[in-house]
C-alpha cells in the first residue's frame, strides 16, 4: 500500500491556490476538470516532489494535496471541507476481503475493480484505489451496493 492523497474541498479555488501555491509553496502537478460534474480537482506537491511527477495518472503521483472545487458550493459547514485519504493498493479485492473479515464496513465496494471506500473508527474516510489496471469486475463486489456514506 502506497500513501497517495489527502482531499480538501475548497469553497475558492484562486484563493485556495493563492494559499497553497503562492504562500505554502506547493506546486500544481495536475488539474482535471468536469463539466458535467461542476467540479474541479487540483492536485498539488511540495516542489521536490513536483519535480519527481509526470502523466496524469493520480495513482501514480505521490504524496499529494487534492484540491475538490464543486462550482456551485462556496462555503462548508460542520468539517466536510475535509474529504478523505487515499491509498494505491496491489490488490483491492483481497484488501476488502481483509477488512471485511476483520468486521470494516466497505462503503463503496470495488465494483469495477478500481476503487473503494471505507471509514475509520473515527470516521475518516479512506479511499483505496487499484495499483495499475483495473481488476476485472468479480462477485461479490460487483453487485454489492454502497452501505452507509463514504
Amino acid at each position: 500500500m502506497r500513501y497517495l492523497h489527502t482531499m480538501v474541498r475548497v469553497g475558492n479555488l484562486d484563493s485556495a491556490l493563492d494559499f497553497y501555491c503562492g504562500k505554502l509553496g506547493l506546486a500544481e502537478v495536475c488539474r482535471h476538470e468536469n463539466e458535467k460534474g461542476r467540479f474541479t480537482l487540483v492536485f498539488l506537491a511540495t516542489p521536490e516532489e513536483a519535480k519527481k511527477l509526470s502523466g496524469s495518472a493520480t495513482t501514480a503521483m505521490s504524496p499529494m494535496l487534492e484540491l475538490t472545487y464543486n462550482w456551485d458550493e462556496t462555503r462548508y459547514a460542520g468539517g466536510r471541507n475535509f474529504g478523505h485519504l487515499a491509498y494505491a493498493v496491489e490488490d483491492i479485492y483481497a484488501l476488502c476481503e481483509k477488512l471485511m473479515a476483520a468486521g470494516v464496513t466497505i462503503n463503496r465496494p470495488p465494483r469495477d475493480g478500481t476503487m473503494a471506500f471505507i471509514r475509520s473508527p473515527d470516521g475518516i474516510s479512506i479511499e483505496l484505489l487499484q495499483q495499475g489496471e483495473a481488476l476485472p469486475p468479480r462477485e461479490p463486489w460487483a453487485s454489492m451496493q454502497n452501505t452507509g456514506v463514504w
